[in-house]
């Protein structure tokens, strides 16, 4: 027959085999909420940024790149060429830099170049436009133009980009030391919402750890003007 002491001394050894797996479970359910606060946090950043705000005169727009399709830009490059046109046509800007590198979809063509073109033939004289050729990052495309624009002379620049990609630009750019800081943002109908926002939660937060990186004096990769 068992004593209680037996008792109690196989009771303890259970529960001590049962606590790391207890540990597991609360550090795995921890992690999941931390996870789901902070894409919470990023897609409030994401759909509260305020694209009615007024926008101050600047030299240049720098217009975002995106994919082409077939050397021509995508229907979502060509909202942000349309709302840029509609910038320098308005007077907001006086002229654009384009950015963007080959994107290695197949395309000859950089994503600066196929902008160019589309607004060539959609009226805009070649003068007003300046290319940046290389960037293949959110970063890259406001480091490399904000040196284009040092070497003509252009002081206040103007983002130019997309509603959900709008804050994270904006971050970027305060980092760059932007200023005048502004963010031209258009809203996008051929774009699907929950996929972009989806990938945008994952941009923003490599761009943290960049943002990170850059704070502590280490240059990621694809950071380097």
């Amino acid at each position: 027959m068992k004593t209680a002491a037996n008792v109690k001394s196989s009771s303890r050894k259970r529960s001590r085999k049962r606590r790391p797996w207890l540990l597991l479970l609360r550090v795995a359910a921890w992690v999941i909420c931390a996870g789901v606060f902070w894409c919470g946090y990023l897609l409030w950043l994401i759909n509260g940024y305020d694209t009615e705000k007024p926008l101050i005169k600047a030299d240049a727009g720098i217009v975002l790149g995106a994919a082409l399709w077939n050397n021509e830009p995508s229907p979502a490059l060509k909202e942000r060429l349309d709302f840029a046109q509609e910038l320098i046509e308005t007077g907001i800007v006086d002229k654009l830099i384009l950015s963007g590198g080959l994107d290695g979809n197949g395309s000859t063509k950089t994503e600066a170049e196929g902008m160019r073109d589309y607004l060539v033939a959609n009226g805009i004289s070649a003068d007003k436009l300046l290319l940046e050729n290389k960037a293949t990052s959110t970063y890259e495309n406001l480091a490399f133009s904000q040196h284009i624009a040092d070497q003509h002379g252009l002081d206040m620049l103007l983002v130019i980009t997309h509603d959900y990609h709008a804050a994270r630009a904006k971050e970027i750019a305060k980092k760059l030391d932007f200023s005048p800081l502004q963010v031209a943002a258009t809203k996008s109908k051929v774009l699907n919402p929950v996929y972009n926002e989806s990938r945008e939660v994952l941009a923003f937060t490599k761009w943290k750890l960049d943002s990170l990186l850059l704070t502590l004096g280490i240059v990621p990769p694809d950071s380097s003007p």
